[in-house]
């Protein structure tokens, strides 16, 4: 190729880019441009089409307020205590679970990491049922232990962890096995300090699953009180009438919080996923 055609190459892949991104936006801004327009405006602007579904003629605040006055909030926040109690103890147990897989040698670890694998290949939809039917013989119904317990062992986690774990020399926990450290303070002093990325990874994992999730809350709790913001957007929907503004609105909002957490951290969770193998 020569170097009149290599710009020409590449301003036609630059354009071609911001097409399929601007593909993928549309419904993202549309969804925004709909929590700032007024409930006759909803649909109104889309038949027939117009410039105007991504930008509303008149802006309006009412939707938010009405998204506040339903009590969403409260169903929101229930959500970022799950999700971060979910992180804080999920990666506890994740990385403790893959360091085990990754670095002690015992008996039956390669079946072990099978189910592991296994469990993530699962959806979680064909063992919600049960999984409530068990919780709640527990007693836990309609608590936030009942809501955070099943994000804790996620498969996931503890396979992109131990993947991580496997890329760290042998020989830091073999030179400190020799200075008399046991297992557990290998795993807090050299793991753990050179696992930042993936521990981050790991933790985008547990969020967004516990964020996005919809059916086990509506098996497990019962009261309005309990209620996740999945949950409180679905309970939006009336039999006969529907405030569509508020929807979008409680949508945008629930949209938003993990968008600027992974655009905030894509670089550890990148970071995380490539940083795997030996780096003897």
């Amino acid at each position: 190729m020569n170097a009149h055609a290599r710009p020409l190459s590449r301003a036609i892949l630059t354009a071609l880019a911001v097409m399929i991104s601007l593909a993928f936006l549309a419904p993202v801004l549309w969804l925004l441009a709909s929590t700032f327009r007024s409930a006759t405006e909803t649909f109104a602007s889309s038949s027939p089409l117009s410039w105007h579904v991504l930008w509303p003629q008149e802006w309006t605040l009412d939707n938010l307020r009405s998204a506040v006055d339903s009590g969403f909030l409260t169903a929101l926040g229930n959500s970022l205590v799950v999700a971060a109690a979910t992180v804080a103890l999920g990666l506890l147990v994740s990385s403790a679970a893959a360091f085990a897989l990754a670095v002690i040698p015992f008996r039956g670890r390669g079946a072990v990491f099978t189910v592991v694998v296994l469990s993530f290949l699962i959806p979680f939809e064909a063992i919600a049922i049960p999984l409530s039917r068990t919780v709640s013989d527990w007693g836990l119904a309609n608590t936030l232990i009942a809501l955070i317990l099943p994000g804790l062992g996620n498969g996931l986690a503890v396979f992109t962890l131990r993947q991580f774990f496997l890329g760290i020399p042998r020989s830091l926990s073999e030179a400190a096995h020799l200075d008399g450290a046991g297992w557990f303070r290998i795993y807090r002093s050299i793991y753990l300090p050179l696992t930042r990325p993936a521990l981050i990874g790991a933790g985008l994992i547990l969020f967004l699953f516990q964020w996005q999730a919809y059916l086990w809350p509506i098996l497990i709790t019962s009261t309005q009180a309990m209620d996740l913001a999945p949950v409180a957007i679905a309970k939006s929907f009336g039999a006969f009438s529907t405030d569509y503004g508020r929807v979008f609105a409680e949508t945008a909002i629930l949209a938003v919080i993990p968008a600027v957490i992974l655009l905030a951290l894509q670089r550890y969770f990148v970071t995380s996923v490539a940083s795997t193998g030996s780096k003897e």
